[in-house]
Parts: structure tokens; C-alpha cells; sequence
């Protein structure tokens, strides 16, 4: 089998090939022909200098050549992945190889932004979100000796939003491997109800005005929303991102001292507000967050009658939190047990 990978810049190809590695598929990506080339000829390995030279070798030898040259190194009996596909001419020589499938890869820009900036790589990528943004146009080029993302993603049967943890990530890999396996290839891996609301988190968080913890907030009871919130100001009063952050120092029983922005309103509350100020009956219903919400907003869950709560991930301060819904008889599911770390924490 040869999946091919394509999608969004900093969307997660490279992750999906390590998983993929990990499940006994050889990796080669086309970028690493280019990153040889620029490295031979002792040229900087940028974003701009990959999709320069990619594109000049596109159109100098033909939009396959990088597939044709990475193509003669693939044997018979074995599984690869191969990432970084851009160009739909690059498909082709895979598809001619038989038991090929094309993977889009996609996630919101904002949530690939801040992962470009966290793995801080040594080519030299924007630094701004603007300039980020101004980046993807040259992925999408109308000239067939360029990069072309978009018309990429038309050809993929198989797409992945990977807006989440690595954990949830894995298990859509792991249910598309089921998948292909059985010769039931789907257009998309339809995720579980708590992969629908937690992505749907993510989208609403991305309306967060404080970079420290743009997370959102669902309610839902029966499977239907019934209010959602995301973190930000009170209404009509200067966000974070307009003005900077409002820390304070929270002393703890133990002696630890952990730092907060207090400025903005957490999601979980904005939430449960939005239900009250629309006339929302939210007892007996469902939360889903970010993370293990905090001992405020804990104490608001219970007092509002939610009986189960679903995160992505543990929060550093959340203990308190914890031993209240225990006693409450909430039910916490914690879908990854890493811990969200802030700056200055």
C-alpha cells in the first residue's frame, strides 16, 4: 500500500507519517528532495526557498519530476507514506504504482500558526500571522508548474481535520487504516460524538480575543448544542489581544504560586451565561472544553446542573476542580492526560 499526504501547511502531514511509521509504513517526503538540493548547494532551507525551487524544478523538468525521483526508490511488499505531495501532477506516478490513497490533512490557520511557531524549525518561516497567511497563496498557484494545494485536496478520497490533540489524531489514522483495510474507503473519517463537540471547541475558541488560551465552549444535551462560549472580555470592555494581559499570582496551599490572566471571562462560564441570558434549560446536559475547567468554573457546573463534562486535555490546576465534581457526582472524561501548559504559568 503507498498513502500519499498531502494538505495545509503545519496542518500535521509530518505527524500522520510518524504514526504511520510507527505502524511499519516507510516514510519519504518530497520536501526532502528539495531540502538535498538547497542543502547541496549551500542554500538556506526556507519555506520560500522550498516552494521557489519546487517550482522551478516543476517547471524546468515537469510537474512529477519530485514523485519521478522519489518514486525509484520505492521496493515491491512494502508499505509507504509519502508526504508533502503539492501538485496533482505528483499523483500521478504513485497512482500508476496501484493501491494508492491520497490524504488531505487540514486545520484551522490560526491553530496551524501557533504550531508552526511552536515547533520553531530551522528554515526560517514567517513570523507574523499575516505573513503566514500571505504564505498559503503561493500554495495554491493557477499555473500547473506550481504548487497547488487546493487542487489536491479535490483529488483526496480521504480527509482529516486535525484541530486537536495527538491522541485524537492517532485514533482517526488508526480507524482510516481499518478502513482501507476492508476496501471501505469513506471521504472522510466521520468522527465520534466527543471528536464532533471537542472540534467544534476548537473552531469556537479560535474567536478567543487572549493568545494565552483561545478555548471554546459546548453544551449539548441528546446530542444538540444548546449554547456555546468562547474565552473573552466582558461585553464592551478592551480584550488581550487589543491591550495585553491582566496577570495575578494565585498562592496555593502548598507554597506553588501559578500566574493567570483574570482579564477575560473563561468559556465554560460564557457558556453557561449564553443558556441563562436565552432561557436554556442546560440541567442534566453535557459539557465539553479545552481542558479540566477551573475551580470557578467547576463550581458553576455543578451549581448549573450539567452532569458530565469532556476535555481534551488536563488542566495544571485543576485538582480542586476534580475533587468537587467527584463529590458532585459529575462525570469528568479526560480525553488526553497531558497537561496544558501556559507561558509565564
Amino acid at each position: 500500500m503507498i498513502l500519499g499526504v498531502t494538505g495545509s501547511y503545519a496542518s500535521g502531514k509530518d505527524t500522520v507519517a510518524e504514526i504511520l511509521k510507527s505502524k511499519g509504513f516507510v516514510h519519504f517526503s518530497l520536501s526532502d528532495v528539495l531540502r538535498g538540493e538547497l542543502a547541496k548547494n549551500k542554500k538556506e532551507i526556507t519555506r520560500e526557498n522550498l516552494i521557489n525551487l519546487g517550482n522551478d524544478l516543476r517547471k524546468k523538468y515537469g510537474p512529477s519530476i519530485l514523485a519521478e525521483k522519489l518514486i525509484k526508490k520505492l521496493e515491491e511488499n512494502k508499505n509507504y507514506i509519502i508526504s508533502s505531495i503539492r501538485n496533482p501532477k505528483e499523483i500521478g506516478p504513485f497512482l500508476a504504482k496501484g493501491n494508492f490513497h491520497l490524504i488531505f490533512i487540514d486545520s484551522l490557520a490560526r491553530v496551524r500558526y501557533r504550531r508552526m511557531i511552536k515547533r520553531n524549525r530551522n528554515e526560517k518561516d514567517a513570523v507574523s500571522f499575516k505573513e503566514f497567511m500571505k504564505n498559503e497563496s503561493f500554495e495554491n498557484s493557477k499555473d500547473e508548474t506550481k504548487q497547488q494545494l487546493n487542487e489536491c485536496k479535490k483529488i483526496a478520497k480521504i480527509k482529516i481535520l486535525n484541530n486537536s490533540t495527538l491522541k485524537r489524531l492517532n485514533q482517526k489514522v488508526s480507524r482510516m487504516l481499518i478502513d482501507l483495510e476492508k476496501k471501505n474507503i469513506k471521504e472522510h473519517i466521520r468522527p465520534s460524538w466527543d471528536e464532533y463537540f471537542l472540534n467544534l471547541c476548537d473552531v469556537i475558541g479560535s474567536r478567543g480575543t487572549c493568545d494565552r488560551g483561545r478555548s471554546g465552549c459546548v453544551i449539548t444535551n441528546n446530542k444538540r448544542i444548546i449554547a456555546t462560549g468562547y474565552v473573552g472580555s466582558p461585553v464592551g470592555l478592551p480584550h488581550c489581544d487589543g491591550i495585553g494581559h491582566q496577570m495575578k499570582a494565585t498562592i496555593h496551599e502548598d507554597g506553588k504560586i501559578t500566574n493567570h490572566c483574570v482579564r477575560t471571562t473563561h468559556a465554560e462560564q460564557n457558556a453557561i451565561v449564553q443558556a441563562a441570558r436565552n432561557g436554556a434549560r442546560i440541567e442534566g446536559s453535557t459539557l465539553y472544553c479545552k481542558m479540566t475547567p477551573c475551580y470557578i468554573c467547576a463550581k458553576m457546573i455543578i451549581n448549573a446542573g450539567i452532569k458530565s463534562v469532556v476535555v481534551s486535555k488536563d488542566y495544571h490546576a485543576g485538582l480542586d476542580s476534580k475533587k468537587i465534581f467527584k463529590q458532585a457526582g459529575i462525570k469528568l472524561k479526560v480525553v488526553d492526560k497531558s497537561v496544558e501548559n501556559y507561558s509565564n504559568q
